[in-house]
């Protein structure tokens, strides 16, 4: 483990360390975990999310102005 100093809004550490108090968590793990999620190759399952997102968007779809009309619900 090692001790490393960063420049910080004082308004954002004091949210933070509020945020952190609050739930119950650690400031120093927080840092580190979003620095790993920084620097970690990218997951498959986003991979996999985002190629079934592009499928939905190429996707055949039918325009339909209005539920009710389409449908019969008008009263």
């Amino acid at each position: 483990m090692v001790l490393k100093t960063f420049n910080v809004q004082e308004v954002v550490y004091k949210k933070f360390s509020n945020f952190c108090k609050g739930h119950g968590v650690s400031m120093s793990k927080q840092v580190e975990m979003f620095m790993e999620s920084m620097v970690e190759d990218e997951p498959k399952a986003k991979q996999e999310y985002l190629e079934k997102l592009d499928r939905i968007r190429k996707g055949r779809f039918m325009r339909i102005k209005s539920l009710a009309d389409r449908y019969g619900l008008k009263e």
